[in-house]
């Protein structure tokens, strides 16, 4: 009876304290994100008890309707780990550490509008205005040359159509129109591959300074997206796969969890 008595005692202890992980852990991943639509946390632990020495099984969290830095959209963010070891103590105390850092599973999924949203975030326009390579001063007099109005169109295979406009000081609102493939670089960097010229619609007078205009914003955005500019606290993101689906641009990979973020 006593030995059935402590079982169900440390049962009970070990669900609490599951549904404080699972409270805690919500909580700590919310801190990660500037809003959340919403923020599901699953900690997979058999026995339970085994969550009272600080180890669960896995760690799963979906995340949908997710801003980064208050100007970065993401539809929906998933990551699960495979076995954590966690401070008991400071779940009690309310927070969650890790003992160890630990590596997820992960993918993103970012939509075309929110793509097309994070065009105006100040970070981004930033890295688009008074750009001075070359090539597009001499076609501007020696004045450094800005894009705006950027817009992107996802294609199948991972092709993504861009336009954009830009004015010299004799002609305004030039429009550029480029295809281009997306591709990763040491699983950290987006490149813009392959570009094309797309004439269609161009003024035949304008095409040829469009041109190497169009040439001059693909050097840029091919240097632009670089995901250690926006990773998260005490978690740090790699991709082994991008895939335009639809209208969606998927990223798989992984993410490797150095501490939770402390509320």
């Amino acid at each position: 009876m006593l030995g059935g008595l402590m079982g169900t005692q440390t049962a009970v202890g070990a669900d609490f304290g599951e549904r404080m992980l699972n409270s805690v852990a919500s909580q700590s991943i919310r801190h990660l994100f500037s809003r959340s639509e919403l923020v599901e946390v699953d900690i997979r632990c058999s026995p339970p008890s085994k969550l009272l020495q600080g180890v669960v099984d896995s760690f799963k969290m979906n995340g949908r309707g997710l801003v980064i830095r208050q100007q970065f959209e993401a539809q929906e963010m998933m990551f699960e780990t495979d076995a954590v070891s966690i401070d008991v103590g400071a779940l009690f105390g309310g927070k969650l550490r890790l003992r160890q850092p630990t590596q997820a599973v992960a993918q993103v999924i970012l939509a075309e509008d929110a793509i097309n949203r994070a065009f105006e975030a100040d970070l981004v326009k930033a890295r688009l205005q008074q750009v001075d390579h070359p090539e597009l001063t001499q076609l501007s007099g020696g004045e450094p040359v800005s894009f705006r109005n950027v817009k992107v169109q996802l294609h199948p295979n991972q092709r993504i159509a861009i336009a954009a406009y830009t004015d010299l000081p004799n002609i305004q609102n030039v429009p550029l129109q480029v295809m281009t493939t997306l591709t990763l670089e040491k699983r950290r960097r987006i490149r813009f591959a392959d570009p094309e010229f797309q004439p269609e619609g161009i003024p035949e007078d304008m095409q040829g300074v469009s041109e190497v205009l169009t040439e001059g914003l693909v050097k840029v955005l091919d240097n632009m997206v670089d995901l250690d500019r926006f990773n998260l606290d005490g978690v740090l993101l790699r991709v082994n796969r991008l895939e335009t689906k639809g209208k969606q641009l998927v990223f798989s990979g992984y993410a490797q969890i150095e501490h939770f973020p402390r509320i």
